[in-house]
């Protein structure tokens, strides 16, 4: 773990990996959307509007491993001072909101089309809108301070508990009564149709690289200023 804790190491090892995740990402990304929109079939109950779910589970995934994310980069930073964590953390938070939100944009469309309503407070929903707050809420922690590229220990341990929010999500449509549909992919397969589930592998995996391309980008960013503002500083008191 503190191999990578030299910024110096690390950018010397993102700076090569981010143009392959973003090509990765692109072109996995890419084809998922084709093969999901054009080769196939719609589904028997839902019919078009079950495209939706290219979009609108990758960026589920996305919302809920961006915040494990945050609760694993604020640990190390609390146990092991780890000096790169809280750039991760700060780092991970403003895309994960982002695809948080388009979660629940795509899943208010798909929902209309399906449902015939927009918004439900059922479990899955509601928890999943919390996460957008949760995240609203520790970017607001994260710059309210003076650290500029970590974060502070008030905004690690958010991150931290807010982390119990996640299975909540992952187990409410087994708790409590929902308009969702229980899990769809279990460690003793799948019920989706093979024509659909590679597809959506193909763009849950797609997205998964282009999200991990912007971490690295915001991390190489953040550490980019820290080195302009520190050489700043020196020259100010030469």
């Amino acid at each position: 773990m503190h191999a990578f804790a030299n910024p110096t190491r690390f950018l010397s090892i993102a700076r090569p990996l981010t143009p392959w995740l973003l090509a990765l990402g692109g072109l996995l990304s890419a084809y998922g959307f084709y093969a999901g929109l054009a080769l196939t079939p719609p589904d028997y109950l839902q019919g078009q509007s079950v495209r939706i779910m290219y979009v609108h589970v990758p960026a589920a995934w996305l919302g809920m491993g961006g915040w494990m994310g945050i609760a694993i980069a604020s640990l190390t930073q609390l146990v092991w001072r780890h000096p790169l964590a809280g750039v991760a953390a700060r780092a991970i938070a403003a895309p994960g909101a982002l695809f948080t939100a388009i979660c629940l944009v795509s899943g208010s469309i798909w929902g209309s089309l399906t449902w015939g309503t927009w918004w439900q407070w059922d479990g899955r929903m509601t928890s999943m809108l919390v996460l957008l707050f949760l995240y609203f809420g520790y970017i607001a922690l994260a710059n309210s301070g003076d650290e500029k590229t970590s974060v502070s220990k008030a905004t690690a341990i958010f991150g931290v508990i807010g982390a119990v929010n996640v299975p909540i999500i992952n187990r409410s449509v087994v708790w409590w009564n929902s308009l969702h549909q229980g899990p769809s992919i279990t460690m003793r397969g799948s019920t989706i149709a093979p024509e659909i589930l590679w597809p959506l592998a193909f763009t849950t995996l797609g997205f998964t690289f282009l999200f991990g391309a912007v971490v690295l980008m915001r991390m190489r960013a953040t550490l980019a200023s820290a080195k302009v503002e520190a050489r700043l500083r020196r020259l100010a008191t030469a």
